[in-house]
């Protein structure tokens, strides 16, 4: 019996302490710009949740790191400062103590300094990061929001990340945009400028930004609308959400990431969104109100849909619509319907996904340019994902018929200094000018190689393929590629080496692809020219300069 009696005390002991630790709070009064959590991927995800008197002002999950920790996260608290916040977590609430703030993020004084961290590709300060959203220019600032977790590297909590730039190479990343709220987390969408009011959010002569997004749910994904007056820097959700409820008539939960902008012969607003097995498209007057018009198959997620000129003449011009595997169709539209013309095509493969194109550009400019998510982990690091290079994107006549190109802004130019160039070498001669470059953490190479016994023939960086380029089953990296000159021996490579990602432009930008920087560690070659009696017509060399201060 008494054995009995203590087990039974035991075990309400054990429950009393599991119960405080799932119960224990924390009040904190905010004086400093930042809460710093602490995290570990070794824990199970809880949730956590921040009042203010009473009134719930954030909801998360988060790894609350328990003893040792393995990264730290943070919250910007600026609009909070001299209010009183409650802390709970429903997990182990051990680590609750181990918070703090300060007007520094916890490990500031290295951040962009880290090992595996990109030197000119965006990444985010602490977190998670996929595909981009709301990209726009308005005033000078490039905009780059993009789906977020900023509580853990992986994926969870969805939000809209926020930074900007004056030339989309050096990046100022802001407070986040769009967070949770109870009608779901903040999926992909995007943002246009309402110069006309026609949403009726405008003060003044401040036009509004406003931003399209999906709100998803165990239920359903829904589409709802914000709006900043302040360049974005602070939103507010329209009171009248969602705009579109579209998941009876698919019978799908998948219903999302709607792509906006402004149709000028028809004077309406273009909705594209993915539904179920395609693009759909839906028109408005006032951003509010919103009809549906036809539907695209064979696109899944991300949509975009843009007018371009051919060959540059503005006078003849074509749609291009794609989805989040950046296979394309290109054809007609009349502010209603997409006609396909031909297609699916590819320009680029790899790491790349959820692309989106850059709304609001000045007329002066005429430039569309594209940004796509980088599926790129980092090995150690307290972030994971990444932004692609920005890229130019062009429609031009080739022997298949018209094509999308795409090759680095021209903004990338600065970040370049040639440090090196030769002409007509052999492989064996070529991988000894290399040698001195096989440890660089960033470089650029532009190449041309002419096949001569070889009917394939590459680069490779420490035993990783950059280039594999099979000439009898026109294969490059195992992706179908055929040259303009259909009988050409000669392939030129544009590559950017960063610390973690490599992109390749191939032939000014006909194919491009992009992948994880993994070397093998065995392998002691370095850069690597490889085939039979082949010849590297150009090779030029460039270092490349960090984008972060």
């Amino acid at each position: 019996m008494k054995i009995q009696l203590k087990a039974t005390i035991a075990i309400c002991l054990m429950l009393c302490v599991s119960t405080a630790l799932l119960a224990e709070d924390i009040n904190i009064k905010i004086t400093k710009r930042y809460l710093n959590l602490p995290v570990s991927q070794a824990q199970g995800r809880g949730t956590m949740q921040f009042k203010i008197a009473g009134k719930e002002e954030r909801s998360f999950k988060i790894r609350l790191a328990k003893d040792e920790v393995q990264y730290w996260v943070f919250c910007d608290m600026t609009t909070l400062k001299g209010k009183t916040i409650s802390i709970s977590y429903d997990g182990d609430g051990s680590g609750l103590s181990k918070i703090y703030q300060d007007d520094k993020i916890a490990g500031q004084d290295s951040m962009y300094k880290e090992k595996n961290r990109p030197q000119f590709h965006f990444t985010t300060r602490r977190g998670w990061i996929n595909d981009p959203n709301g990209l726009i220019f308005y005033e000078g600032e490039y905009h780059l929001f993009y789906q977020h977790n900023p509580y853990e590297k992986e994926w969870e909590n969805m939000s809209w990340g926020h930074a900007v730039s004056k030339d989309m190479i050096h990046w100022e990343e802001l407070p986040t945009a769009l967070s949770p709220d109870n009608i779901g987390t903040m999926f992909s969408g995007s943002a246009v400028i309402d110069y006309n009011n026609t949403a009726g959010f405008n003060r003044g002569n401040t036009p509004a930004m406003i931003a399209t997004y999906t709100a998803n749910s165990d239920a359903k994904q829904v589409q709802c609308m914000a709006y900043s007056l302040d360049k974005g820097r602070t939103w507010t959700k329209y009171s009248k959400n969602p705009l579109i409820d579209s998941k009876a008539k698919w019978n799908s939960q998948d219903t999302r990431d709607p792509r906006v902008f402004w149709y000028k012969p028809g004077n309406h607003w273009v909705l594209v969104l993915n539904e179920r097995d395609g693009h759909s498209i839906y028109n408005s007057t006032n951003l509010k109100d919103w009809t549906f018009k036809s539907h695209v198959t064979g696109f899944w997620e991300c949509p975009d849909l843009f007018e371009l000129p051919i060959d540059g003449d503005k006078t003849k011009t074509k749609w291009v619509m794609y989805g989040a595997s950046n296979t394309y169709m290109i054809g007609s539209f009349d502010g209603e319907t997409f006609k396909p013309e031909s297609g699916k095509h590819y320009f680029a493969t790899g790491t790349i996904y959820a692309a989106q194109t850059i709304t609001n550009m000045p007329e002066a400019d005429g430039r569309r340019i594209q940004i796509g998510w980088g599926r790129v982990s980092h090995p150690g690091m307290p972030f994971n994902g990444m932004m692609l290079l920005p890229t130019e994107l062009t429609l031009r006549t080739t022997k298949d018929g018209l094509r999308l190109f795409s090759v680095p802004v021209k903004e990338t130019e600065q970040l370049f200094d040639k440090l090196n160039q030769w002409g007509n070498l052999k492989e064996n001669d070529a991988n000894d000018k290399l040698k001195e470059y096989n440890q660089s953490d960033r470089l650029r190479i532009k190449t041309t190689i002419k096949l001569s016994h070889a009917t394939s023939a590459g680069l490779n960086l420490f035993g990783q393929h950059i280039i594999d380029y099979d000439m009898n089953f026109n294969l490059i990296n195992g992706t179908f590629y055929s040259p303009e000159d259909m009988t050409s021996m000669e392939l030129t490579a544009d590559i950017y080496i960063d610390r973690t990602t490599i992109e390749v432009f191939i032939d000014g930008g006909a194919y491009s692809f992009s992948m994880e920087r993994k070397p093998n560690l065995k392998n002691t070659e370095g850069f690597h020219f490889w085939g039979n009696n082949i010849d590297i017509k150009n090779l030029e060399v460039y270092s490349v300069k960090s984008i972060w201060k």
